[in-house]
């Protein structure tokens, strides 16, 4: 008991001259003059120190430190420091340390940092840059040491020919007077670039081709997307046969509406123009809901074959499929068709409609 009693006199006697002494280290510490000679200081071992109390320091001395092992200090309350003189410092192990509230420093003698080789990508190529379409080394398929012998036998993707055809539309089509069988196809061959394109669409009523529309074109590719086409059409059916002759694009629009639309030149300087546009909206993989419109307009009347000046026709409507197959997929549908301008004016001076409605079912497939 006189032991423990002795201790804490003993400490009490120590504790003020303690405390003096270290308001007298932290004063010198603080002070301008004493910190402009802390050179050359081995701080390897001061780990775990706070100080975050620590403002208004003048660093601008402090040169060949050594805090390679200065790990878990907090500098969150570091403000107004002067690290504009700190040269030759080794950080590269300082860790762990928060300098999330390092503020008001001055960075603006950090010099001697070389950033001429730090470049951004982008701008030109250089002069002496590959092209990168060209083969390596300038060697080709047939020639060169990597030449294979007698004839050449690899082929890049756009020097194949491909070919396929596609049943858009073969529907049973009922618009309440009766019914017809409705077709629109089309088939391609040739190769990425460059192909022939055959397109036909026409109705069948009571086993006879009512009406039929047949295009032969040459599609040229002018980017990811889109193609150019550049043909003939022959059309058969209401009133005199027609030539035409016919230039368009086809292709991808943004938000994947796929997007036709095609001018023509026809007999005696008649002209038109024919933009048909669709979307596929998947409910499922395999239930896709596929609406569409097609718009008509002629550049004069011509009343032999129901062709009136102006906006012609107004066709849209929604099909219903089921893939069964990527390649073979049924469908229920519904269209409605109405007539415009003059072209409805001719059709009431035929005692015809002017506008209809369809119930299509069907079945769409391709190989």
């Amino acid at each position: 008991m006189k032991s423990g009693l002795n201790s804490i006199l003993l400490a009490l006697t120590v504790l003020p001259a303690g405390a003096a002494l270290a308001q007298d280290a932290h004063a010198g510490h603080v002070s301008a003059p004493a910190n402009s000679q802390m050179k050359d200081m081995d701080h390897s071992q001061m780990k775990d120190m706070d100080h975050s109390q620590m403002k208004d320091m003048d660093h601008s001395q402090m040169k060949d430190m050594d805090h390679s092992q200065m790990k878990d200090m907090d500098h969150s309350q570091m403000k107004g420091m002067d690290h504009s003189q700190m040269k030759d410092m080794d950080h590269s192990q300082m860790k762990d340390m928060d300098h999330s509230q390092m503020k008001d420093m001055d960075h603006s003698q950090m010099q001697g940092m070389d950033h001429g080789s730090m470049q951004m990508q982008g701008g030109s190529p250089p002069a002496d840059a590959r092209d990168p379409d060209a083969y390596s080394g300038g060697f080709t398929l047939e020639d060169g040491p990597y030449a294979l012998p007698g004839p050449r036998q690899l082929r890049l993707a756009d020097e194949h020919t491909f070919y396929g055809v596609l049943v858009d539309k073969l529907e049973r089509v009922d618009n309440g007077a009766g019914h017809a069988l409705a077709f629109d196809t089309r088939a391609w061959i040739g190769r990425d670039y460059n192909r022939a394109v055959l397109k036909a669409e026409g109705d069948i009523e009571q086993g006879k081709l009512a009406e039929a529309s047949t295009e032969l074109l040459w599609s040229h590719a002018l980017s990811t997307f889109w193609n150019s086409e550049l043909g003939v059409r022959y059309d058969t059916g209401h009133g005199p046969d027609q030539g035409w002759l016919a230039l368009g694009v086809a292709g991808l629009a943004p938000y994947w509406f796929e997007l036709d639309a095609t001018t023509y030149l026809g007999d005696d300087g008649q002209t038109a123009l024919a933009v048909e546009a669709e979307y596929e909206l998947l409910l499922t993989q395999r239930l896709v809901l596929q609406p569409s419109v097609e718009l008509t307009a002629y550049g004069k009347d011509d009343a032999e074959r129901g062709q009136g000046q102006g906006l012609s026709e107004l066709v849209a409507g929604a099909r219903l499929r089921y893939e069964i197959d990527r390649q073979f997929a049924p469908y229920l549908g519904w269209e409605w068709a109405t007539a415009l301008g003059n072209s409805a004016d001719l059709r009431r001076i035929e005692d015809e409609a002017t506008q209809e409605t369809r119930w299509l079912a069907g079945v769409k497939f391709w190989f």
